[in-house]
């Protein structure tokens, strides 16, 4: 990974302690990847105001989030998945969006795809609407290529959300919506804890702006971020879903996964930090069913150490229940699920008061 140089428009934003403990992190980082392949591409389902839909999911392989590249999340590896240098030409970013559509392709003739999928959804590991990742000639170019499609999800940081740029989807037709990594409603978890510089009225001047673009607004939060204790995070992400509802249509809780070159990782490796619960992930899902908003989540990693889990016996039939859940909004699936070591989860949740020494691994 190249020295980050951070410009003006990064400095003083985040704790200094933060940035730079993740540079040094960040530094020992040494693989290479190829601009013209998508680090990630996927086909799946999801929810949405208009229903469930088949979705591709496209990771693009960008020069990275550039906050990142400051230092950056606390729990953020993504960065070091990218391209070396910070930026992708043009030409590159389309030849990942035609491998993606090869992927389709591929898809639907092995019948793994029910035809094309109505959904896509475009993430960078950054900001989609940074045009220092992606330009305003791609940024028009995907939007023609998706236009026949029904809906489309693009990511970004609050900073870079504008009317302009989400009207070259939503003039094409699109239902188009943001999804704003926002990761708590709490100002002071987000500064101390993920180390994210906006504030929680800075997402809601986006979503002003995405409704003036007649986007909708995804708000992804982060469930367990480092330096907090189980029973913290569970109340956290409560009242986080709840005041998220008041202004995005659909709110993801994204359990922390640890995550190589990350301030969660050092914390890992000496045992200072657990990946959350997955009877915490249920607990909030069912608490707040009733927001008015639609609530999911896509626990990363489920069942492995570095992902969130339980005790090994009951993670899958756990994470089945939450995929249901996420599709059909009825919490009395959790009611289907138990297992022995919920009375563990109750005990931590009741007892563990410090994030540094987890009461159960």
């Amino acid at each position: 990974m190249s020295k980050p140089t951070p410009d003006v428009y990064e400095q003083g934003r985040g704790m200094d302690a933060h940035n730079k403990v993740m540079r040094e992190i960040r530094a020992q980082k040494d693989e290479t990847y190829d601009p013209h392949e998508p680090t990630r591409v996927w086909i799946d389902e999801d929810r949405t105001p208009g229903g469930v839909y088949q979705s591709l999911t496209i990771i693009l392989n960008t020069g990275g989030c550039r906050w990142a590249r400051a230092g950056g999340c606390t729990m953020c590896g993504y960065v070091a998945e990218s391209v070396e240098g910070g930026s992708v030409a043009h030409e590159a970013l389309m030849d990942q969006i035609e491998a993606c559509l090869d992927h389709e392709r591929e898809q639907m003739e092995s019948g793994e795809a029910d035809g094309e999928s109505g959904l896509i959804k475009i993430y960078t590991s950054g900001s989609f609407l940074d045009e220092r990742e992606v330009g305003a000639e791609t940024r028009r170019a995907i939007a023609e290529t998706f236009a026949d499609r029904e809906r489309i999800v693009v990511e970004s940081l609050p900073d870079f959300v504008d009317r302009e740029k989400l009207e070259d989807f939503t003039e094409q037709g699109l239902d188009t919506d943001v999804a704003i990594g926002l990761e708590t409603a709490t100002d002071r978890v987000r500064h101390d804890c993920v180390n994210k510089y906006f504030d929680f009225d800075d997402f809601i001047a986006a979503s002003e702006h995405a409704d003036e673009a007649g986007a909708g607004v995804k708000a992804y939060l982060l469930m367990k971020p480092p330096f907090l204790s189980e029973s913290e995070a569970i109340e956290d992400m409560k009242s986080s879903v709840r005041r998220c509802a008041e202004y995005a249509h659909t709110v993801s809780m994204n359990p922390t996964n640890v995550q190589r070159y990350t301030m969660v990782d050092e914390l890992y490796f000496r045992d200072g930090y657990r990946p959350p619960w997955l009877w915490s992930v249920a607990e909030v899902l069912e608490s707040t069913a009733d927001a008015d908003a639609i609530v999911v989540s896509d626990p990363v990693g489920h069942g492995s150490d570095r992902g969130p889990h339980n005790c090994g016996e009951c993670d899958d039939r756990v994470q089945t229940a939450i995929k249901d859940f996420d599709l059909r909004q009825d919490p009395s699936v959790f009611s289907e699920v138990s297992c022995e070591c919920e009375a563990t989860w109750e005990a931590v949740v009741e007892r563990e008061t410090s994030f540094s020494l987890p009461l159960a691994r």
